[in-house]
């Protein structure tokens, strides 16, 4: 019997150190990711609606050279699906379906690099809860079995330890997934705002931009 429960307490705590181990590994994946997310939003120049407006308003007001110039260096993600655009237009003036397109498949691959890494988080939100558990049944399990060997009075210290676990694997795993989630939630809405503004710009490059007052101009 003492051997069969030492055996058995060595295997709930190699379960455990791996539920821990794995944890950690969850928090550096978040973290990893969202640091990553961050650089690189801002080395493609996610966002900048305001100069891709400028840049659209040069277009519309008949200041092709100047938008042409400003889109071609593309800095912004928005800039760059307007140089797509004016591209389009200018090469196939009669037909602006073409320029539509090729605006709407430079803007798919700007979309594909932003979404990168994104089901990492999404791993890291889904996961980190249920390796909580995990170590909740485990630490649980490590408690009872303590009662099913001992006779007489039960040593507190020998029941803490799994109760110890059980806690902290729940709360260490939710705090992970919780991080995760709001990073996830932040990228997630940063990139359906660009592809938003990306369809807007688009349509106004080429058909021309909606007044306050319901008119074209």
């Amino acid at each position: 019997m003492d051997a069969t429960f030492l055996a058995d307490l060595t295997i709930f705590k190699i379960v455990t150190l791996i539920v821990y181990v794995t944890l950690a590994g969850l928090s550096v994946v978040a973290v990893s990711t969202g640091l990553f997310k961050f650089i690189q939003f801002y080395r493609r120049g996610v966002g900048g609606r305001h100069e891709a407006e400028e840049v659209l308003d040069d277009w519309l007001s008949g200041r092709v050279e100047e938008a042409i110039r400003v889109a071609g260096q593309r800095k912004l993600v928005l800039t760059r699906v307007l140089h797509a655009v004016f591209s389009g237009l200018q090469a196939r003036p009669d037909d602006p379906t073409y320029a539509e397109e090729l605006s709407r498949q430079t803007a798919l691959i700007e979309l594909a690099t932003m979404s990168e890494r994104m089901r990492s988080l999404d791993m890291v939100v889904q996961a980190a809860p249920m390796l909580g558990l995990l170590g909740t049944v485990i630490g649980m399990i490590d408690a009872f079995s303590v009662l099913s060997v001992t006779e007489g009075t039960v040593d507190p210290s020998a029941l803490a330890s799994g109760i110890y676990v059980a806690l902290t694997t729940t709360a260490v795993g939710l705090a992970i997934a919780l991080l995760a989630f709001f990073i996830a939630t932040w990228l997630e809405s940063r990139i359906d705002k660009e592809r938003t503004v990306m369809e807007a710009l688009i349509s106004a490059a080429v058909h021309g931009r909606v007044g306050p007052n319901g008119t074209a101009s």
